[in-house]
């Protein structure tokens, strides 16, 4: 139940920080080509959540186990992020891309806002429609790629992650996962 609660107002908190900063770029830029490049920022960080979420299901712990005993950085994260695979995928594919397309969503309609200033004689209707549309194909298109990708390259997406994790970890000191206690 605790980790219910806890992707709850993880998720609340994360949509709250992505909708403040799409609505302070609406609002403060003015450049149609950044509002733009923002909203397909957005739609890849989906279409990338969606990709290691189902990596995530679809990794082997194996080959993990394999590079760990060789000590390489990120194959101890890989283990733990295949062992977790359901939280890791509730928190990609669930939290992250649906607070994405969320997001992306309210930047659509953002952006339509901007051209309509611009192209003073627009069918807004027309435009909303066309941006969402547009919208919804880059996402859906985007993940339904992703997903073929994650399925075959599973493994690889995996320890890019847990590598790229282990970066993290040792640039910043944050922990991501705790350590495993060792058999006395």
């Amino acid at each position: 139940m605790g980790y219910v609660i806890g992707v709850g107002a993880a998720s609340f908190l994360l949509a709250v920080i992505f909708f403040w900063i799409s609505e302070l770029l609406a609002s403060k830029v003015r450049s149609l080509f950044i509002s733009l490049l923002f909203l397909v920022i957005i739609i890849l960080i989906g279409i990338v959540a969606d990709i290691v979420g189902t990596s995530a299901t679809a990794a082997s712990e194996s080959p993990f186990h394999a590079r760990a005993a060789k000590k390489l950085p990120g194959a101890r994260e890989g283990v733990y992020l295949v062992r977790h695979a359901d939280r890791v995928a509730n928190i990609c594919n669930d939290v992250i891309g649906d607070i994405a397309g969320t997001v992306s969503g309210a930047l659509g309609i953002a952006l339509v806002m901007q051209i309509l200033l611009y192209w003073k004689g627009a069918n807004q209707v027309l435009l909303n429609m066309l941006v969402t549309a547009v919208i919804a194909a880059l996402t859906v298109g985007g993940k339904a790629a992703g997903k073929s990708f994650a399925l075959r390259r599973a493994n690889e997406v995996i320890f890019l992650v847990g590598r790229v994790m282990a970066a993290l970890e040792t640039l910043t000191g944050i922990k991501f996962f705790p350590r495993q206690r060792k058999k006395q």
